[in-house]
């Protein structure tokens, strides 16, 4: 595995737990260090880090606030 590679995964916390938990990464990334984008977008998956995500979670929190105000009328 490249020094950037594991650089990037020392950097980020749910790259690290996420690799500890499924070691077989480490082989894939040892053999082939183009699979580095894979493995990012298998975390992200995972952690559900994607902007879809990140759009969902936010939308439902400004229902969940939506409906508190809506109580207090």
């Amino acid at each position: 595995m490249s020094l950037e590679i594991q650089f990037k995964i020392k950097e980020n916390p749910y790259y690290l737990r996420y690799l500890r938990s499924h070691s077989y990464w480490y082989k894939i990334l040892n053999r082939d260090s183009s699979m580095f984008k894979a493995f990012v977008e298998e975390v992200k998956r995972e952690y559900k880090l994607t902007k879809a995500d990140r759009i969902s979670k936010a939308m439902d929190t400004f229902e969940m606030l939506e409906k508190i105000l809506g109580a207090f009328k």
